[in-house]
């Protein structure tokens, strides 16, 4: 009577793993700098910008212009306040001051 032995076969994968390619971390975008560049009370000058976003998140109020890319600028100079207006709306003025 002959004993046979039982083979336990594992099968592998054929092909070695492919790495990332090295032209592909070369890729990330360059970061846009958005956000609130100056806070609730804070003292700007005209020109200053107040705030660079996408779209309208903030919404200009008195003595702040608006640019072409959304960007919030201040017109005069003086403080900047941040308030909730209609429908939740997010608005920033700037209150002149008399110096």
């Amino acid at each position: 009577m002959k004993k046979f032995f039982k083979l336990d076969l594992q099968f592998f994968a054929q092909k070695k793993a492919g790495g990332s390619a090295k032209t592909n971390r070369s890729h990330d975008s360059i970061s846009k700098r958005r956000g609130v560049k100056k806070h609730d009370g804070e003292i700007v000058k005209s020109g200053m910008i107040i705030c660079r976003q996408l779209g309208t998140k903030i919404h200009a109020g008195e003595n702040v212009g608006i640019g072409g890319d959304w960007t919030l600028f201040a017109l005069k100079k003086g403080q900047v306040k941040y308030y909730k207006g209609r429908g939740k709306k997010t608005f920033v003025t700037v209150a002149a001051s008399v110096s």
